[in-house]
């Protein structure tokens, strides 16, 4: 029996065997990759990855693609994790599953996924919490939320999801898919994106990660206006000439460096 798609689990199944090809030519999957498929669906991509990759682990929340999935492919294969990805734990799974140890200090996880578009962002900012042990992220996404990933300063698309991403982050728009490519096709243009963490010498971890998301996502709800509007009474405690930032600035006119200072400063002050 044909699985219908339901509306609450955002499903929309890639069938275009071109796209998925060029997925999986983008991914390289190697024999001994440690890989995680989020939402695996109809097994449009699991499959042939499955020919590159000794074992795949994945996970999905429909019980019914679940149970599908156990049936169609031997769990010494693949690891099928029945949960919503916003709940999972990658490193309980890394070292639960014969994979390396959550403590190891090289990246080795990969995670590929068509991504439910209703809990995209939510799923991208859970997924940062195991940065530092992935090699790469490669994910299907409404073309929209990924303009904004890659937005750069001044772009009309920068904002809180493109700061928090690039201060983590090295990420590339790979190409477009059409809506014929699903079905149900969705409303909207989809794209993939490779997302690969940056490299310590690279990556300016802030003083205080909340702090760091609390300035960010302050000062964006009233984007329209000057830095010092919208910081509120957190402007009074930042030397604007120390940090070489003017302070008649809009949030989208800052780079992803200057959000770290500001950061950084308001958490040296213990204000933020």
């Amino acid at each position: 029996m044909a699985h219908q798609a339901r509306k609450r689990f955002g499903q929309h199944f890639l069938h275009d065997a071109s796209v998925v090809d060029a997925i999986v030519r983008a991914v390289d999957p190697q024999a001994d990759d440690y890989m995680v498929e989020i939402g695996p669906g109809l097994s449009a991509l699991t499959a042939p990855l499955l020919d590159r990759v000794k074992r795949l682990m994945a996970v999905e929340l429909d019980r019914d693609l679940a149970q599908r999935l156990r049936a169609r492919w031997g769990a010494d294969r693949l690891h099928l994790i029945e949960a919503d990805a916003l709940t999972v734990d990658f490193s309980d799974l890394m070292g639960s599953t014969g994979g390396p140890a959550a403590a190891s200090a090289a990246p080795s996880l990969r995670v590929v996924g068509n991504l439910p578009y209703n809990i995209s962002t939510p799923l991208l900012f859970h997924l940062m919490q195991w940065a530092d042990q992935v090699q790469d992220q490669h994910f299907m996404l409404q073309r929209e939320v990924i303009d904004r990933m890659v937005a750069r300063p001044g772009d009309s698309q920068y904002g809180r999801l493109s700061v928090m991403l690039q201060a983590r982050y090295r990420m590339v728009h790979l190409f477009d898919v059409p809506p014929d490519a699903f079905d149900p096709p969705p409303k909207v243009m989809s794209a993939i994106v490779r997302m690969r963490p940056l490299a310590a010498a690279d990556w300016r971890q802030p003083v205080n990660a909340a702090v760091f998301d609390r300035v960010v996502a302050r000062v964006f709800e009233h984007r329209r206006k000057m830095i010092r509007g919208s910081l509120g009474d957190w402007v009074n405690h930042l030397d604007w000439d120390a940090l070489g930032i003017a302070s008649t600035v809009r949030p989208q006119e800052l780079s992803v460096t200057q959000f770290l200072d500001m950061a950084d400063a308001l958490a040296a002050a213990g204000v933020a």
